[in-house]
């Protein structure tokens, strides 16, 4: 079979539709109905349906209350569980404060005692997340130190702590007390008074 323009290759006829003829796929006949509702029955389905969402709303209210029971019940647990963690934790310090409070003498050897004690409840804290925050000598930020006074200095740079009156700590990046500090000031000078 050639391609030239001179010969036709023959084609079915196409049927075209008229506007009179419907597809065969559609139906146009009116909705059978077996038999209209009466208004009885039409109300006595909204009913049942009515019933049946209310019983619905009422079992899914029960369940999200024991969800929330649930949910506080185990919150409770795991904060028991955390608190007996913590004490299991620091039992063995105040071990350390009984054996130092009952051992005859004084002298380096307790105060040796009472550090290795104290060292002991450091590493404790630490190890269950606490961590100290560094403020001599840093810049004042007042998001991790309170300000208790300043000192006219000029041996520390101007808004630096000088020193530490008492640490503070955080407890996994949050916030447990600020460092209570205070804070280098430059010396107020005859020209520039403050």
């Amino acid at each position: 079979m050639s391609d030239s323009p001179d010969k036709r290759v023959d084609e079915a006829p196409i049927s075209s539709a008229t506007a009179n003829d419907p597809a065969p796929e559609e139906d146009f006949a009116p909705p059978t109905e077996s038999a209209p509702e009466s208004a009885d029955q039409i109300l006595r389905a909204l009913r049942d349906q009515n019933q049946q969402l209310a019983d619905q709303l009422l079992r899914n209210k029960a369940e999200m209350d024991n969800t929330r029971k649930r949910l506080a019940r185990e919150k409770e647990e795991f904060q028991q569980y955390s608190i007996i963690q913590t004490l299991q934790a620091l039992l063995p310090i105040l071990d350390g404060f009984q054996l130092a409070l009952a051992a005859e003498g004084g002298g380096e050897d307790y105060r040796r005692g009472v550090e290795i004690i104290y060292l002991q409840f450091q590493g404790t804290l630490l190890r269950l997340g606490l961590e100290p925050i560094e403020a001599k000598g840093k810049l004042f930020d007042p998001k991790v130190h309170e300000a208790i006074a300043t000192v006219e200095t000029t041996e520390v740079p101007d808004q630096h702590v000088v020193d530490e009156l008492q640490r503070g700590f955080f407890f996994r990046n949050r916030l447990v007390r600020p460092a209570k500090v205070r804070v280098a000031r430059r010396p107020a000078t005859e020209e520039n008074p403050t």
